[in-house]
């Protein structure tokens, strides 16, 4: 009976914790190649822009809009890679490449 009683309990459980899942997925995956080359096109369109301000290329106006930009495409990286447990899907890098390309475009002219 103590045997039933403790292998009931048992069971319930292992029940119990497979019917939560997994668990919590990580959305930081370290040395993910799309998360990394958008996040290096990131900081080189940054430094791109503190150095065009310093040189007077950009006005401040121009260069505040430029780091609104930046600030936004890395915001939808982080909602995209949330969306895939961590990752950034080919389509994804593919539309954040896009806007990249748009607002390098912006800087120093």
């Amino acid at each position: 009976m103590k045997t039933l009683f403790i292998t009931a309990i048992a069971t319930t459980i292992s029940l119990a914790t497979f019917a939560q899942g997994p668990g919590k997925q990580p959305t930081h995956i370290k040395n993910h190649p799309r998360v990394n080359e958008v996040d290096k096109r990131i900081d080189n369109q940054e430094k791109r822009i503190t150095e065009e301000r310093k040189e007077g290329d950009l006005t401040k106006k121009q260069a505040q809009q430029d780091r609104k930009n930046l600030k936004t495409v890395n915001q939808e990286k982080k909602d995209m890679r949330k969306e895939d447990k961590g990752h950034l899907t080919t389509k994804d890098q593919k539309a954040l490449n896009q806007q990249l390309n748009k607002n390098s475009k912006k800087i120093g002219h």
